[in-house]
């Protein structure tokens, strides 16, 4: 029996798993990395400490695994997707730490591309909108203020990639430096319609195109490695997918009109739109899916900046609860929220509003309020999102939705998932597997190796889920959005309005 390796590396740690042919987790192995916060708005991580980590873990699982060796198939990538990493051509050191997904310090070159009027070319070209939260304003930013690094890219010495394509480039020693489609789709610097690097755009954010590395299929040959020596025979790399993409993949939500929403730090919501592009507005970004056979699937992304994070924010900065896993008992020791509504826009509003000014707001508290209405607030800010990405992806792609796949830390939360099937008034399917993003990348890598003949196979997979079923009326559903959205609109309102 085959059996698949697979790198998960987030934006907080490293993981290692081995899966068998059936999807089945095996074994893991994780190591958290240091988040690094050099002044307010930016968030860098240590390059060279993420690979430390990744030969660690992957090591680990297997040296715990020797009888499955001559059976390990091949090793398969995914990763946090819009984190930039510059490195060294030849040996593959990073010159500079990570800028991750995060990190704010592009805002003020953003919003001069978009006075100048420069929206909706962008948006037109990448489906994206022009935001730091993509790669291309914190690439502009670093060859404006490092000019060190600026000589190195314009010379060759230097390269760009996202952590996928770092990563294979110290995995293979440098003879390989590539990404997949679904990374580079998130840079600014990609044109959704042709699959390429587009000159134009790299001009516009004054990134070489000479430092960019080669697009390939998500399911293609990413080289060989050796785990820098720690095999004794090389394993093909197969099978390389941004991480909501790959929680997408792994899903099966293959068909148009699936979608997936993956409850982490913030969320991702995906919905497969079909194999032609097609550029959303409502606040509404067009992904690429995966690519396969060099043929491509779309999808709608909406992004939400802040997620199962709020629920950290309880615990961290205010204190109101030990551990997040309290927040489902408190939430439920109430009979509403009366009338309390936290909006959790601590570092903007991502979609479908897209507002970098807005800023978090407690709505609605009286002298009747207390710990628990704050707690059940703050978990209730997660469903009010989705189902506004919902309800923009819906008016935008015409497609019936065929309910939605849910995976990620926060689904634990039965309170709030049951809150989100009510609110979307859709069927929510939650996956029992926890490791979603690198079973999808697994799943890819099958594909590529020739492990399964089709995506149709893969649907077949075994999988153990629970299912949400709307429940609360429809009245009772509005009634809360309605003071969610009365409660958002105050802090948008806030966001114009500037002191004098």
């Amino acid at each position: 029996m085959p059996f698949i390796l697979a790198l998960d590396q987030s934006t907080s740690a490293t993981k290692a798993l081995l899966f068998d042919a059936e999807g089945r987790a095996l074994d893991r192995e994780s190591r958290d990395h240091a988040q690094h916060y050099p002044q307010p708005g930016w968030v860098e991580h240590d390059a060279e400490e993420i690979w430390q980590n990744t030969l660690t873990v992957l090591r680990a699982v297997i040296t715990r695994h020797p009888d499955q060796f001559a059976d390990l198939a091949g090793l398969s990538i995914t990763n946090q997707r819009e984190t930039i990493v510059v490195f060294e051509r030849a040996t593959g050191r990073p010159l500079h730490p990570a800028l991750v997904w995060q990190d704010r310090r592009g805002d003020a070159i953003c919003a001069g591309h978009v006075a100048a009027g420069r929206e909706s070319f962008v948006h037109a070209r990448t489906g994206l909108k022009i935001d730091s939260y993509f790669s291309a304003s914190k690439l502009q930013w670093l060859v404006r203020h490092r000019p060190e690094l600026r000589a190195k890219l314009a010379d060759g010495s230097a390269l760009i990639g996202t952590i996928d394509t770092y990563l294979i480039h110290r995995f293979t020693q440098g003879r390989v430096f590539a990404t997949d489609t679904t990374n580079a789709s998130r840079t600014l610097l990609f044109d959704l319609t042709r699959l390429a690097w587009d000159d134009e755009l790299c001009a516009l954010w004054e990134v070489p195109r000479r430092a960019l590395p080669e697009i390939r299929d998500s399911s293609a040959s990413f080289g060989e490695t050796t785990l820098d020596g720690a095999l004794p025979r090389p394993l093909p790399i197969r099978g390389v997918i941004g991480d909501s993409q790959a929680s997408l993949f792994a899903q099966r939500c293959f068909e148009p009109g699936s979608a997936k929403a993956t409850f982490g730090t913030g969320t991702s919501v995906l919905l497969n739109v079909g194999a032609t592009p097609r550029i959303a507005g409502g606040g509404v970004l067009t992904a690429l899916a995966w690519t396969h056979a060099g043929q491509p699937t779309y999808a709608f992304e909406g992004i939400i900046t802040c997620s199962a994070a709020t629920l950290t924010w309880l615990r961290d900065q205010l204190g109101l609860i030990a551990d997040v896993r309290e927040t489902e008992a408190l939430a439920r020791a109430v009979p509403d929220n009366g009338g309390v509504y936290l909006v959790p826009a601590f570092s903007g509003l991502g979609a479908p509003h897209w507002s970098e000014s807005a800023r978090a707001a407690l709505v609605g508290l009286s002298a009747h309020s207390d710990r628990r209405h704050v707690v059940r607030a703050a978990v209730e800010s997660i469903a009010y999102q989705l189902r506004d990405v919902l309800d923009a992806m819906r008016r935008e792609s015409g497609v019936p939705l065929r309910g939605v796949h849910g995976d990620g830390g926060a689904t634990t939360n039965a309170f709030l998932m049951q809150f989100v099937a009510d609110l979307a008034g859709t069927d929510l399917r939650v996956a029992a597997n926890p490791h979603f993003s690198a079973l999808g990348a697994a799943m890819m890598g099958m594909l590529g190796l020739g492990l399964v003949p089709s995506v149709s196979v893969l649907a077949n997979l075994p999988r153990a889920e629970t299912v949400f079923r709307p429940g609360m009326s429809r009245e009772m559903c509005e009634q809360y959005h309605a003071g969610w959205r009365r409660a958002v609109a105050q802090v948008l309102c806030g966001a114009t309005q500037k002191l004098p």
